[in-house]
């Protein structure tokens, strides 16, 4: 029995986008795999029966599936660059969308439309009439309505302007996406017989979230000037005429709205007790005066945060149905699926261990994605409280291959009880003596469970014991222990230490010497803080990482309202700058002596890699052993979204450091 290895990424297969037909008759999902020669993914479409009678189907085959949406029981639409010329006008990014229509009584996907935006379809309002999501350039507002020779000019001037950036607002660029500035995610409606589209929202709104009844479209955002505070307003669109008229003015932000029984149920915050990541309540939303009344008190998130290196593609939170709201929420250290009914009535459906990353609801069929018992994503049957597997694409993957299963290590620290996790090595002898290495998680708003980490599973294949704790400012324990304002570096850090000790008194065969640290994100900061506070680990390696909260006020795509909401202060008052640099690993790099690895991109705009090389510097000219890997082309999401050979390459960086100065052999 082997154990897990890098090139294993190779053989996983991604599911994402699960959607049941209206009527809960048949389901699609998007199945991705990373295609070693072309050094990307290759995505495509899936035919599902929920009552698991027939064998999976595949629809699509040339690797280039994107969004699908049911039209009726038989029909999808899902858009694609297939032809050349599509390939080109994507290549070249010009503004359109094609959508292709696939007949699953038989025959060929065929060409639907071109949407005159980037962007897709949100809402089939009735056929042939479609809801849209799209990118609004305030520099062509109207472009959807421009002409072939309109459309070609835009592309020449921008091609002239391709070498400068004009920024004027803040925010200016977002992870993934790029520069943002006077960039817009507004809605469209889009006709399919005249093939028009009309723009619904001002050009200057960028939309946060929606519902639609009939010819009533509720909606919630805010026109963004030249700076952001989350604050939306809630909105009612006439999608006849087109009239917009305010019902909220702008004081929560939004996570979701659904239209029920006459009731607008709306999950919000208003970011007064917990700032900016605050978890949103449910209220009922009086839609003739806009009174908000408070129907739960849940202190729960909206969405799956227990992680995985082991998705790939979009999933859903949130789903109405059956006159129910259902969402996704993180308990502790797993997904729940809970819905909540027009009177805040909240029933729980799923609360077992396990990572839901997708689901869907259609009539009495209930289908999730997911992580269970180690395995890999699938997608189930939720029927009568338990799972009926559909799929398993993903069962050969680890034959005879050594699946480390995580030991729970759970103890107090700093009056909170704090979860954890273990991973013997493979061919585990108590008489033996072994490496370690402690993995911390992103966020600080997220969570580890026991769902599967190909790079803990790699570690532990090849002789390593590896450990993994949720510490406080972590996702699923409620406003509270997430609370991290002014407090990074200080509970947290004594959290993961006082763990680091419970699982060496636990495990003596854990040689102490031979401790190794890594993380990315805000596990990135905390190596960081780690290794400028502590000699106890040989070696570190920091991934995406923050080490100057100074310098992440003015760059990073959160906004400056991230630092500040996070630090207790801003940079304009001499507070305000003390607790920014405090919290800073930076200022404290005198104190570090451990070889630390860099590993950054350089198209990351959440952590940007400025952080990174600060950092490096400072350590490098101190006489610390340093060595920086820089991905070009990369982004924030690197270890879970960066291409094939890249992502196997930072594992690799990361495996061979452990390895010299753990003496890993």
């Amino acid at each position: 029995m082997r154990g897990v290895e890098a090139k294993d990424l190779y053989a996983y297969r991604f599911l994402s986008a699960l959607k049941l037909s209206p009527e809960g008759r048949a389901a699609v999902v998007t199945l991705s795999r990373c295609d070693e020669k072309d050094n990307d993914y290759k995505k495509d479409l899936w035919l599902l029966d929920p009552e698991g009678k027939k064998a999976p189907r595949q629809l699509t085959s040339d690797g280039r599936m994107g969004a699908a949406i049911w039209e009726d029981e038989t029909h999808i639409l899902f858009n694609a660059a297939r032809t050349e010329e599509e390939k080109e006008k994507a290549k070249e990014g010009e503004p359109v969308t094609p959508y292709y229509r696939l007949d699953l009584g038989g025959g060929e996907a065929v060409k639907a439309f071109d949407l005159p935006f980037a962007g897709s379809i949100a809402r089939v309002v009735r056929p042939g009439l479609y809801l849209c999501s799209g990118l609004v350039d305030l520099n062509a507002p109207d472009l959807h309505l421009a002409d072939e020779e309109g459309r070609k000019k835009y592309m020449e001037a921008r091609k002239e302007e391709a070498d400068y950036e004009v920024i004027d607002e803040s925010p200016f660029w977002s992870n993934g996406v790029g520069m943002t500035n006077k960039k817009r995610n507004g809605l469209y409606l889009y006709d399919e017989t005249d093939r028009q589209a009309r723009r619904l929202t001002p050009p200057e709104m960028e939309v946060s979230c929606l519902d639609l009844q009939g010819d009533r479209l509720y909606l919630a955002g805010r026109p963004l000037a030249a700076t952001d505070d989350y604050r939306d307003s809630l909105y009612v669109c006439d999608l006849n005429t087109g009239e917009m008229m305010v019902l909220v003015e702008a004081k929560y932000g939004y996570s979701a709205l659904a239209l029920l029984a006459g009731h607008l149920l709306a999950a919000a915050t208003d970011y007064a007790a917990y700032g900016i990541n605050e978890n949103p309540e449910f209220y009922d939303v009086d839609l003739m005066t806009g009174e908000m009344k408070k129907l739960t008190d849940m202190d729960v998130c909206l969405g799956n945060a227990v992680l995985t290196d082991c998705a790939y593609g979009a999933g859903r939170s949130l789903k109405k149905e059956g006159g129910r709201l259902y969402f996704l929420t993180t308990v502790r250290f797993h997904t729940e699926l809970r819905s909540i009914g027009a009177k805040g009535d909240v029933k729980i459906h799923w609360d077992r261990d396990g990572l839901i990353s997708d689901f869907d609801v259609a009539g009495e069929t209930c289908l999730v994605t997911g992580q269970f018992g180690m395995k890999l994503n699938e997608v189930y049957r939720l029927a009568e409280g338990d799972l009926k597997p559909l799929t398993d694409w993903n069962k050969e993957v680890f034959k005879d291959v050594y699946v480390a299963e995580p030991v729970q290590l759970s103890l107090k620290s700093c009056g909170y009880d704090i979860d954890g996790w273990v991973l013997l090595p493979k061919d585990y002898d108590a008489a033996k003596t072994y490496p370690a290495v402690l993995d911390v998680h992103g966020g600080p708003k997220c969570a580890y469970g026991d769902g599967f980490f190909h790079e803990m599973q790699m570690w532990a294949g090849m002789g390593c014991f590896v450990f993994f704790c949720n510490p406080y400012g972590g996702e699923g324990r409620g406003n509270e222990f997430a609370f991290m304002r002014d407090k990074y570096g200080t509970t947290d850090y004594q959290n993961i230490m006082d763990f680091t000790d419970a699982v060496l008194a636990a495990y003596p065969q854990i040689d102490p010497e031979r401790l190794c640290v890594t993380g990315g994100s805000y596990g990135g900061f905390m190596t960081n803080w780690i290794v400028t506070h502590t000699d106890r680990f040989c070696c570190g390696a920091t991934q995406r990482s923050i080490s100057n909260w100074v310098s992440m006020y003015g760059i990073s795509d959160i906004g400056p309202v991230f630092t500040e909401d996070q630090c207790g202060g801003g940079l304009l008052d001499e507070e305000g700058l003390a607790k920014v640099w405090g919290h800073s690993p930076l200022k404290y790099a005198a104190d570090c002596h451990t070889p630390l690895l860099f590993i950054h991109s350089d198209m990351d705009y959440r952590c940007p890699i400025a952080e990174g090389y600060q950092l490096y510097t400072t350590l490098v000219n101190k006489g610390v052993t340093c060595r920086m890997c820089v991905f070009h082309g990369e982004t924030h999401e690197l270890s879970r979204s960066g291409k094939p050979k890249h992502r196997i390459r930072r594992l690799k960086e990361i495996t061979d450091w452990f390895i010299h100065y753990a003496k890993i052999s």
